[in-house]
C-alpha cells in the first residue's frame, strides 16, 4: 500500500511541476512569431538608415542638390516598409492598405504593427534628431584629428592641408513606432502596451578626400606641408637621366 501511496505522489509532483514549467513556456513559445517579426523590423530599418545617409553622398551641400526631407521620408516608408514587390516609382508613397503593406509584419489578430505610414515612420538628421537636412552634418575639423594632435594641445589645420570641406560627417537615422496588441497581450500586462520604438542610425564621411581630377590628385600629394611629394621630384628626375 505504501508503495502505491508514493507512485501516486511522485506522479502528481510531476504533473504540477509540468505544469509550472508550461505556465512559463508557453506564452514565450505564443510570442516567438512577433518577436521575429520586431527583429526583420528592426534588420528593415537598419537599412532604410543607410539608405537616407548615403543619400547624402549623391546630394549634398557641395553639389547644392539636397533632396527634400518630406520625399526622403516618402521614399524611406514605401521601399522599406510596405509591400516588399513595391516597384520604385518616383514620388511614390506608402498608403495605409493592405496592398501596400507588408502582410508578414502583422499582430496575431491580423492588425498592422505599422497602423499610419505618415505618423509612425519618421526620418531625422544628425545627432539631435533634427527635420532639417543640412543638420546632420558635422564639421570634420571639430575634435582629433583635425584641428589638434590626439591626446595633445598641439594645434594642426590638416582638413586645410587636406582641402577637406568643413562639414564632412552625415548622420541620417530612421525611427517606426509599432501598434499595440492589446488583445493579444492583454493577459501579459504589461506588455499590452510597451508602446514600441524602433530607432537607427547611420553616419558616413561624405566629403573622404576625393579627388576630380589627376591634377587634384597631384596638388594634394605634392603638399610639402603634409605630404612632401614635390621634394622627391629631384631624385626621380636624376634617376630618370642615369638610366
Amino acid at each position: 500500500m505504501s508503495r502505491r501511496l508514493k507512485a501516486a505522489h511522485t506522479s502528481g509532483q510531476a504533473l504540477t511541476e509540468f505544469l509550472v514549467v508550461a505556465l512559463a513556456l508557453v506564452p514565450l513559445f505564443l510570442l516567438m512569431p512577433m518577436i521575429a517579426k520586431y527583429q526583420d523590423l528592426v534588420h528593415q530599418t537598419q537599412m532604410a538608415s543607410r539608405y537616407v545617409a548615403f543619400d547624402a553622398s549623391a546630394r549634398n551641400e557641395w553639389q547644392n542638390s539636397w533632396k527634400d526631407p518630406g520625399q526622403l521620408a516618402g521614399e524611406v516608408r514605401r521601399r522599406f516598409y510596405s509591400n516588399p514587390d513595391a516597384p520604385i516609382k518616383t514620388n511614390d508613397t506608402a498608403g495605409n492598405f493592405d496592398a501596400h503593406r507588408n502582410l508578414f509584419w502583422r499582430g496575431p489578430t491580423d492588425e498592422p504593427l505599422i497602423a499610419d505610414f505618415d505618423k509612425d515612420v519618421s526620418i531625422s538628421f544628425g545627432e539631435a534628431r533634427s527635420a532639417s537636412r543640412p543638420d546632420g552634418l558635422k564639421s570634420a575639423k571639430d575634435g582629433d584629428p583635425f584641428n589638434k594632435i590626439g591626446g595633445t594641445d598641439v594645434s594642426t589645420n590638416i582638413a586645410d592641408q587636406l582641402s577637406l570641406k568643413a562639414n564632412g560627417i552625415f548622420s541620417g537615422n530612421v525611427s517606426v513606432k509599432l501598434a499595440n496588441t492589446p488583445d493579444f497581450l492583454k493577459s501579459y500586462q504589461p506588455f499590452d502596451k510597451i508602446d514600441l520604438a524602433i530607432t537607427r542610425h547611420t553616419s558616413l564621411v561624405v566629403n573622404g578626400w576625393d579627388a576630380d581630377s589627376p591634377g587634384k590628385v597631384v596638388e594634394r600629394i605634392d603638399s610639402k606641408l603634409l605630404v612632401p611629394g614635390s621634394l622627391l621630384r629631384p631624385i626621380a628626375s636624376v634617376s630618370s637621366c642615369r638610366a
